[in-house]
């Protein structure tokens, strides 16, 4: 028989989801609609403008996405003159990304943006609220938790 003490819109994970689907719509809207991309395109984006040259695997396990997801969006960034690919000098199987001067100015007016959306979203908390939310964050998203 069910828990009839449990509510749906008080589990973490449920939370967790309608928060982030609710304050990344606008932010989405703007690297979709001015540049034309997918999230997992912008976070290969992000982590080439915030790092410099990468490979694909070294985004992956920054990013902690699937090397599927980041080939796909390797794949249109370079479409659009984003990034480029170099093959590697030690390796040949290995590419080393790198972005454009065109992915260079996209990178850092979603970045301007990103700052600002960061500051909109938490303007109505305290820095110690903003603080200790962020750090929470970040732990939960180490995987602190298990199921079972």
């Amino acid at each position: 028989m069910p828990d009839q003490n449990f509510e749906l819109t008080h589990f973490l994970p449920y939370l967790l989801n309608q928060a982030a689907e609710a304050s990344s719509l606008a932010f989405q809207r703007t690297y979709k609609d001015r540049y034309g991309m997918l999230r997992t395109e912008w976070r290969v984006l992000f982590h080439l403008g915030l790092y410099g040259e990468m490979t694909a695997s070294d985004i992956g396990q920054r990013a902690n996405m699937h090397k599927t997801k980041i080939s796909r969006a390797v794949q249109k960034l370079t479409e659009r003159r984003f990034v480029t690919r170099l093959r590697g000098d030690q390796d040949r199987r290995t590419e080393m990304l790198s972005l454009t001067t065109q992915g260079r100015a996209a990178y850092e007016h979603l970045y301007e943006v990103a700052k600002a959306y960061d500051a909109r979203l938490t303007a109505d908390l305290t820095a110690a609220e903003r603080e200790t939310l962020k750090r929470l964050l970040v732990k939960l998203a180490a995987g602190q938790g298990s199921v079972g």
